[in-house]
């Protein structure tokens, strides 16, 4: 006999919990929840479920947004519908992965605020200073610039890079060992083809980045996190690299403690291993100078991974790699006879963007500015959640705000109700780690936060979106 749905008010009670979590408009949250319903097994097969009339009573939502829910998943076969009998969960032997339809321009959903890490406000970009650089660029660009690209990328770049990461993050990093890529995921592409694994990486950290070394075939196991920043005495002999983020640990905030950095170069040096300095946000350092890089201690068994992404755009597509000597070739080799992934002009208006001092004044200008939005940030918790602590280092572009226990997933959710793009700090932990949650859907004890991007929003939109966010935090 088939299940069916008495109460559709249980959708939140305790009998048949569905998490309506995540940063979506309401149809995708009802969507994301009842496939997590069906995927766990509370929802089972032959379930019926209530008309999507009384559903939209019961939640306060539209009925459209119920009824187009419930359409797109009879489409995605995760509910089946048929005439005189109502919607079901769809009869099969086992859950399946949900198909996640591309979302056209016109169905995304925006929220009304965006705190998700990860980008600047793309109103700041240095349009003036960035014109007068293409123009100038442009203008002296030698012939062969317009040709078939070389795989090391422009040697204009790398000359102002080499010039500049040793002036600025203390690199050494002489020209021929630049290898420019299209950001910092090329970069961790062409490195996982060449390298191998396995690698070690840092509890928390881009989920994109373990899954694409994982689908080059290199899988990753957590080390732990802590205020000092990766716990590296736990490497191995039999671990080939580890990806790292010293100069401000993403996204938890600190920066590897001097004795660390020493250790993990020491690890290299014992075992031929390879460290991955992934210098995110590194520039961005606002109590203080910002720590050089690891790789100035040993640029033989360190890779400073670098992009423009934070400094200018994500745009641009322009990143970099300051290899050890042995592993240039090959990374060239691995990135193809000819450069396909960044435009010869743009590094060359980077080059004299460089050159020029408007990066520095560029970067000066950022600091300034993410230093007073994480200002704003401490300030409004202070006065309307002064329970809540901002934890790591004044740095980069995103704060971690720690959550009492247990409310993380709530404070998302709230937040998501509130028009309010954010994330919660176990979207960034390692499915490994010892704190994760397990796999019969019990959690062990961990730690709960909220990771705010302060970024992204407008200035005029800026202290609404910081209210917004304090609503949405569970009280003191």
């Amino acid at each position: 006999m088939t299940n069916s749905w008495v109460n559709s008010a249980e959708i939140l009670g305790s009998d048949l919990p569905l998490e309506l979590s995540g940063t979506g408009n309401r149809r995708a949250l009802l969507m994301d929840a009842l496939r997590e319903a069906v995927r766990s097994g509370r929802l089972a097969p032959g379930t019926r479920l209530p008309p999507y009339r009384s559903l939209a009573a019961d939640l306060g939502l539209a009925r459209n947004t119920v009824a187009d829910a419930y359409a797109e998943l009879v489409a995605e076969g995760w509910l089946a519908a048929r005439q005189g009998s109502g919607t079901r969960v769809a009869e099969r032997a086992v859950p399946v992965t949900p198909v996640h339809r591309p979302r056209t321009p016109e169905r995304a959903a925006r929220p009304v605020h965006d705190l998700v890490q990860g980008q600047p406000d793309p109103s700041v970009f240095p349009r003036t200073a960035w014109l007068a650089s293409a123009r100038r660029a442009l203008a002296a660009a030698p012939d062969d610039a317009f040709g078939p690209g070389d795989p090391h990328g422009r040697p204009e770049l790398r000359r102002a890079l080499a010039g500049y990461l040793a002036r600025v993050r203390g690199a050494r990093a002489a020209p021929e060992r630049i290898v420019l890529c299209s950001g910092a995921a090329h970069g961790l592409r062409l490195l996982a083809e060449v390298v191998g694994g396995p690698w070690a990486a840092e509890e928390y950290g881009l989920p994109f980045h373990r899954a694409l070394l994982a689908s080059h075939g290199v899988g990753t196991r957590p080390l732990g996190v802590d205020a000092d920043g990766a716990r590296v005495d736990g490497l191995t002999r039999r671990d080939r690299a580890v990806l790292l983020t010293p100069a401000h640990q993403f996204p938890t905030g600190g920066p590897l403690h001097p004795v660390r950095r020493s250790a993990v170069v020491d690890w290299a040096r014992a075992t031929g291993g390879l460290v991955v300095e992934d210098d995110y946000d590194g520039e961005f350092r606002y109590d203080r100078q910002p720590v050089g890089a690891v790789q100035g201690l040993d640029p033989e068994h360190v890779v400073l991974v670098g992009s423009v992404s934070k400094s200018l755009s994500p745009t641009l597509r322009i990143g970099w790699m300051v290899l050890p000597q042995r592993l240039v070739a090959p990374v060239v080799a691995a990135k193809g006879e000819r450069e396909q992934f960044s435009s010869a002009t743009e590094q060359l208006t980077l080059a004299d963007f460089v050159e020029s001092g408007a990066y520095d004044r560029q970067v000066r200008r950022m600091r300034q500015r993410h230093r007073r939005r994480r200002d704003q940030l401490v300030a409004a918790l202070e006065r309307r959640a002064p329970h809540i602590r901002v934890t790591g280092i004044a740095a980069g572009l995103h704060a971690v705000l720690e959550l009492p226990p247990g409310t993380e997933r709530s404070a998302v959710r709230a937040a998501a109700w509130q028009g309010l793009a954010v994330e919660g700090l176990a979207d960034y932990l390692h499915p490994g780690a010892e704190h994760a949650p397990r796999a019969d859907g019990a959690e062990c004890p961990g730690r709960d936060g909220l990771v705010v991007g302060y970024a992204t929003p407008a200035e005029a939109a800026y202290p609404e979106a910081l209210e917004a966010l304090c609503r949405a935090l569970p009280p003191g």
